[in-house]
């Protein structure tokens, strides 16, 4: 009788013990300040880290866009988003790399939270918590790495969906960084063939690299007809960038405008269409411009043919270019809304042109 109780006793106790388990992947809940609470809560999709308060808050934002070159990130750019987001809850989106951005952006000022989210499967992009997420922060700002990652598993998903609620609905302010800045253009450049260099894209137009698509993926306020370039100075793409304008000219009959930026610099566009160029300019690295390139429509290429140099003259005048210098708190103004002369300050207006020999010129206008 003894044995048989005994029995019994054993087989609750591991019946209950089984019950208690759990399968689920579970990770510490964080709290407010980014301590770690002891409630364990279930894992959210695609998230790579949390810092700050994980309840849920609405704050009143500001709409507004950052186009950041690349290199060394603009702190200035950063705490003009978090003042616009209201300090509510701030979403780093990427499909490559780690939460370094986490405590970054949590240093720069006062917000909810801070999460990232590797989304790097349409399978991801399609989740409805991920969706979630985006559609509840008062900031997002996507990561570089590469944009044809972001185009290949984001478009056409619940993820562009999101992106473009906050962009036009919500209003949010939203930006990006390297390839994440590529893909804000309605124009813009995959990159999905590896790279393109401007002697590439000036020695043959119809190189095939020379990837370009017309507003199928993300609809940013002012820039459907505008293509965007980073790294600019640095890696010596401002000839690439005046193909890019004469292909969508003759392929899509768009007289497109260009906004590029060079690293650690970043263009800043307020809720109205104003931008102003952030950055730690200086005499001695004179590597901080954004440029804002306008093309005329009566301006057409005189040679602009596959297999071919590209010649682009029309009297030495065939793109109208303002150039402003960044600093910190906030270089010149530009109005992105019409591309006016009569409403740029604080930059110089220049003529990029290419010679006879396929050659980028500039000059004083």
């Amino acid at each position: 009788m003894k044995h048989s109780f005994f029995l019994l006793l054993m087989s609750v106790c591991i019946s209950v013990m089984g019950c208690s388990k759990s399968t689920e992947s579970v990770v510490p809940q964080p709290t407010g300040g980014g301590v770690i609470g002891t409630n364990p809560v279930k894992r959210r999709p695609a998230s790579l880290g949390f810092v700050g308060d994980s309840s849920n808050v609405i704050k009143t934002v500001s709409g507004g866009m950052v186009l950041m070159g690349g290199g060394t990130d603009v702190d200035a750019a950063f705490k003009w988003m978090i003042d616009k987001s209201g300090g509510g809850d701030v979403v780093i989106l990427r499909a490559t790399g780690t939460a370094a951005y986490n405590a970054y952006i949590n240093g720069l000022g006062t917000v909810n939270s801070v999460e990232t989210l590797l989304i790097d499967s349409k399978e991801l992009a399609n989740n409805d918590t991920v969706a979630y997420i985006i559609r509840n922060a008062e900031m997002v700002f996507i990561a570089g790495g590469d944009q044809s990652d972001y185009m290949k598993y984001w478009k056409g998903t619940k993820t562009e969906q999101a992106l473009n609620y906050l962009l036009n609905d919500k209003k949010a302010p939203l930006g990006g960084t390297s390839a994440g800045c590529a893909i804000l253009g309605g124009f813009y450049y995959s990159g999905e063939t590896g790279g393109l260099t401007s002697t590439q894209a000036l020695g043959n137009p119809y190189d095939g690299n020379v990837t370009l698509y017309n507003n199928d993926f993300l609809k940013a306020p002012y820039l459907q007809n505008v293509i965007t370039d980073q790294h600019y100075l640095t890696r010596e793409r401002e000839g690439r960038s005046i193909v890019f304008l004469g292909k969508i000219n003759k392929d899509w009959k768009v007289a497109a405008r260009g906004i590029a930026v060079d690293e650690k610099t970043a263009v800043c566009i307020d809720a109205t269409g104003k931008a102003q160029v952030l950055g730690d300019y200086s005499a001695t690295r004179p590597y901080s411009y954004a440029y804002f390139l306008v093309s005329d429509p009566s301006k057409q290429p005189e040679q602009f043919e596959p297999n071919k140099k590209v010649i682009w003259n029309n009297g030495e005048k065939a793109v109208s270019v303002y150039e402003i210098p960044a600093s910190v708190n906030g270089g010149g103004n530009f109005n992105v809304v019409n591309f006016k002369a009569s409403d740029a300050t604080g930059g110089k207006w220049y003529w990029w042109w290419i010679d006879n020999n396929g050659v980028l010129n500039k000059k004083d206008q």
